[in-house]
């Protein structure tokens, strides 16, 4: 039975996406069947593990308003060894050309209910907003990790987000749960980052992960050049971390069965 797992967090620079890509790789090498899923339109996810869209490439965007077949979609990668539903700029226009369609906030989880069932995880790898696409996510999924930066204001928009949830199981998806918090960009050398963390812990105490993501120069580097950490930079700080937060990941899911 897969799960479908949205990383959410409509705040930019928590590292989403860094945790969408490094994540879903750390599961691939643990030898689960992973599919990505790059949701935001700026196709970053996409573009992080070096994959350019071809023109005849079927994308996000054709799945969900032009009626393709997801399994059509699907690009098998080999380094990570996972498959990934590729997104580009056409998909910025989304929310817009949804809001006629019924039944639009489970137009994603209606494509992937064929696919589903392939995959030990599903990563959905969410926009920084709070629209149509995010609402397809949250009703597409299981459940969702909150990536929360160890910054100022670490918390602002996480309430937020949290409001979203609860509409979202209210109205369309009542078995989705929050799978996590993740504590990310954490730096050992400072006392904002062991204050945020604590803060953190305490106001979500029994869902945030124990693996912290620590602030990591490889970690920023690898997207540029079309890797995750583990292709990059498998003996930095970021890899073993990731690594780390999979495995957690893994252990936790293993209990809910």
């Amino acid at each position: 039975m897969g799960k479908i797992v949205a990383i959410a967090n409509q705040k930019g620079g928590v590292g989403k996406t860094t945790t969408s890509i490094n994540l879903a790789s750390g599961l691939a090498y643990l030898n689960k069947k992973i599919l990505l899923i790059d949701l935001d339109p700026q196709g970053n996810a996409t573009q992080g593990l070096g994959y350019t869209i071809k023109p005849d490439d079927l994308t996000v965007y054709d799945i969900m308003l032009n009626n393709a077949s997801v399994k059509e979609a699907i690009i098998k990668l080999r380094r990570p060894p996972l498959n990934l539903l590729a997104t580009n700029i056409n998909l910025a226009g989304a929310d817009l050309e949804m809001v006629d369609i019924e039944k639009r906030e489970s137009i994603l989880k209606n494509k992937l209910s064929e696919i589903k069932n392939d995959y030990d995880f599903i990563i959905i790898d969410c926009p920084p907003s709070l629209g149509l696409l995010n609402t397809n996510a949250l009703t597409a999924a299981d459940s969702v990790i909150i990536p929360v930066q160890c910054e100022y204001y670490a918390l602002e928009g996480v309430t937020q987000l949290l409001n979203t949830i609860k509409l979202v199981q209210r109205v369309f998806n009542p078995k989705l749960i929050i799978e996590g918090v993740l504590l990310t960009m954490f730096d050992t050398r400072t006392k904002l980052s062991v204050e945020v963390a604590q803060e953190v812990r305490k106001e979500f105490r029994d869902i945030t992960y124990t693996t912290l993501i620590p602030r990591n120069v490889r970690l920023s580097e690898s997207p540029s050049l079309g890797q995750s950490i583990f292709e990059y930079a498998i003996n930095s700080e970021g890899a073993k971390s990731y690594i780390a937060l999979a495995k957690e990941f893994i252990i936790r899911n293993s209990k809910e069965k």
